[in-house]
């Protein structure tokens, strides 16, 4: 049942990891943009399939490999459904964010993309968000642009006009970053992309976990994303892509799956979705992030969203007490998502993440794969603490606790 407000201790009591101590100390769990922890939900969902309905999907023709089929692509429609899409055709699954940012540089960027055209990105992005662009450039004599970054790690837009010309091919940017926790002006960067007649995709790994997707009202052409950074298991994403584009492209891989007819000299390809998923998917993983959605839905995403920014707030608040933080990224909550990089005094982000973890509060360390954000800021790493719906002021309690400990042994 979606309510307006939601309990994060009940909601923990869900989650088997967060019942653990770590070296002594009851877990805080602080590293969700990294992985988020499980339900019992999914990791039921998990156990179902394998003790009861393993099996291949599709053309089988006996009852396990029809309820396995029935359940992946049932989850293939509740992913549709979770951003928007037009119809379940349009989600195609893969092993992650990554791997859907690579089949549209690939599939797309290869057919599409030649010498002397441009591609936009920003200097905000994930690795993911960067290499497969550098590598579509060097193979096919493509130029890469950046967005550059203001003094609190937001898009100076006002160079958009200079930077979207007629050889812009794609423009690549994330909904929200996972180094920062900037949340990004899409819609209007798309608006003006497509002016121009570009393509363009969008990372949301740390978007479609916090926040409601809709892609229309964005008017993007593909938005990627990741199962187990929304209560998923690892290794399954989706890509989002616009059903006219996912027909006009070629296939990302060949094999099983993903054929019509086979002949000796040609082949013929399968529609979408399958036309980009060769070989035996990730059917469990598929399946269980299609209870993660069920969970996260039965929840309220509203009610996540409100959680989230009343939790940031208060950490933002107590963490910029504490004598020797820097803080990077946006200071306004309201242009934040659920995630705070810092740095403390003389102290490397590696020595904070350790001392944390000897109090057991788990936080992330180093550049994030974002090393072009970092260089903004010229630094070379950060601590990143980054908060879900199971989190709670107790665990920012803890949180500042330990960085007091930090404070005292590098003062």
């Amino acid at each position: 049942m979606t309510t307006a407000t939601l309990d994060p201790a009940t909601i923990r009591r869900e989650f088997p990891t967060l019942e653990q101590s770590v070296n002594g100390r009851p877990l805080v769990y602080l590293d969700n943009a990294a992985t988020s922890q499980k339900p019992r939900v999914v990791l039921d969902a998990l156990q179902a399939y394998y003790e009861n309905d393993n099996s291949n999907v599709h053309r089988g023709i006996h009852e396990l490999s029809r309820r396995a089929t029935l359940a992946f692509e049932e989850s293939r429609a509740k992913v549709a459904d979770w951003v928007g899409a037009a119809e379940p055709a349009e989600i195609i699954w893969t092993r992650g964010t990554t791997e859907a940012i690579n089949l549209v540089s690939t599939a797309w960027g290869l057919d599409n993309v030649k010498e002397g055209d441009e591609i936009l990105i920003s200097v905000l992005e994930h690795h993911s968000n960067i290499i497969p662009w550098q590598l579509l450039a060097r193979r096919t004599g493509a130029v890469i642009k950046y967005i550059e970054l203001d003094e609190q790690g937001r898009w100076i837009l006002d160079e958009l006009p200079r930077l979207l010309t007629d050889r812009t091919k794609v423009v690549a940017i994330s909904h929200v970053s996972n180094a920062l926790g900037t949340v990004n002006p899409v819609k209007r960067v798309a608006a003006a992309a497509h002016e121009v007649g570009a393509l363009v995709l969008v990372d949301g790994a740390q978007g479609a976990v916090h926040m409601k997707v809709d892609v229309q009202d964005l008017g993007v052409d593909c938005y990627a994303f990741s199962g187990h950074k929304m209560c998923g298991p690892t290794g399954i994403g989706a890509l989002w892509a616009r059903r006219d584009l996912l027909d006009s492209m070629e296939p990302y891989q060949g094999g099983g799956e993903m054929i019509h007819f086979v002949g000796r000299d040609e082949s013929s390809w399968a529609t979408v979705p399958h036309k980009f998923e060769a070989g035996t998917p990730n059917i469990a993983g598929a399946i269980g992030m299609g209870a993660a959605i069920d969970f996260l839905s039965g929840v309220g995403m509203d009610a996540i969203a409100k959680h989230e920014h009343e939790l940031l707030k208060y950490a933002l608040e107590r963490m910029n007490a504490v004598d020797g933080i820097r803080i990077y990224g946006p200071q306004s909550p309201d242009e934040h998502s659920a995630l705070i990089s810092f740095t403390l005094g003389d102290a490397h982000p590696h020595d904070i993440s350790t001392i944390l973890d000897s109090e057991g509060i788990a936080v992330r360390a180093g550049h994030h794969c974002a090393q072009l954000a970092m260089q903004h800021f010229g630094i070379s790493a950060t601590a990143r603490a980054s908060i879900y719906l199971y989190n709670t002021e107790s665990d920012i309690d803890r949180l500042i606790e330990g960085l007091e400990q930090v404070q005292g042994i590098f003062s």
